[in-house]
């Protein structure tokens, strides 16, 4: 099964949280219609709201709240990529320029606070103080995540696990909480409701580390991005990490001069570094070993097209060139 067969299994409820998606992020401020209209407009694989319906349905939920919830996930993603484009810098994503680019940072930065606090008032309608517990400490969870970032860019002595645990809270953990929040609304057994969520962590970490591969192999059309962001920004992700532990004392120094200064003037030797040493093949090993663990993890789980399609989409994390 691939992603557009999943999507096409999930269509009509996609379709619903679309409908949810438009009428929440009505504003009377223009400026907010706008910027916010921009940024969901801009697409994007939707797997988080896609883990709310897949996960709800895997239990056999029957209602709509699994299209509010699936709205509320990403709204909140959607307000962390306008808050990290400020941060970053960034002028690119999914093919298109930001909307800091073009709306100016103060204004991505004011939408994304008005994103967030709608989701919060979505999830009150819910009238669920287990989902209000579990997105309220996601939300708090990914804040943490981002400012260890922020501490860790150009840092060029980051370990292995410490980065890990960065990406746990700032990517992992919507995940997570996306998995765990359609569990909830289908009454699962509490063994069930956290074997979705482990699912959920192993997902989001494999698919960012699969991220930090194609930041360095990936075609830029077909990513929406341009290469060698993360180092621009000087972000130490997993290849480089690898590459100066294993690379020549000469590769590593070159990779630890980049993250400290970041822009890409030794982008060309970062890259050749990176391929020299097998930093992209164990960082896609390791991202494999993350998909197997999501995996494992339903192994729980009832057998259902519900589950077949959580079952693809940690095989599709690993396997995706975009």
């Amino acid at each position: 099964m691939s992603l557009e067969a999943i999507r096409e299994f999930i269509a009509a409820d996609m379709q619903a949280v679309d409908e949810v998606i438009r009428s929440r992020l009505h504003s009377d401020v223009a400026l907010i219609r706008q910027v916010a209209g921009y940024i969901i407009a801009g697409g994007g694989k939707r797997l988080r709201p896609a883990l709310v319906l897949l996960s709800a349905g895997a239990f056999g939920y029957r209602g709509t709240h699994h299209h509010e919830l699936a709205a509320v996930v990403e709204f909140i993603h959607t307000a962390t990529l306008l808050h990290d484009d400020v941060v970053d810098e960034s002028q690119l994503r999914r093919g298109r320029p930001t909307a800091n680019s073009l709306f100016g940072n103060a204004a991505s930065v004011l939408v994304g606070d008005f994103v967030y606090s709608r989701a919060f008032q979505m999830m009150v309608g819910v009238d669920s103080m287990r989902v209000l517990q579990v997105l309220a400490d996601a939300t708090n969870t990914i804040a943490e995540g981002e400012v260890m970032q922020l501490m860790n860019c150009h840092n060029p002595d980051i370990g292995e696990a410490d980065y890990l645990r960065v990406i746990r809270c700032k990517t992992a953990k919507l995940f997570e909480a996306a998995a765990r929040l359609g569990a909830i609304l289908g009454n699962a057994a509490p063994a069930h409701e956290e074997a979705l969520a482990v699912y959920g962590t192993h997902l989001g970490t494999a698919f960012q580390l699969i991220d930090d591969v194609l930041d360095y192999s990936g075609d830029h059309a077909v990513i929406g991005k341009n290469v060698g962001d993360d180092l621009a920004e000087g972000k130490p992700t997993l290849p480089l990490i690898y590459a100066i532990r294993h690379g020549s004392r000469e590769q590593a120094g070159t990779i630890r001069r980049a993250i400290e200064h970041g822009g890409l003037e030794d982008l060309p030797a970062v890259v050749e570094a990176i391929h020299a040493t097998g930093a992209l093949d164990y960082a896609r090993g390791q991202a494999r070993v993350e998909s197997r663990s999501a995996a494992a993890a339903l192994e729980v789980v009832p057998n259902s097209n519900h589950r077949e399609s959580l079952l693809q989409l940690a095989a599709f994390a690993v396997t995706r060139t975009y």
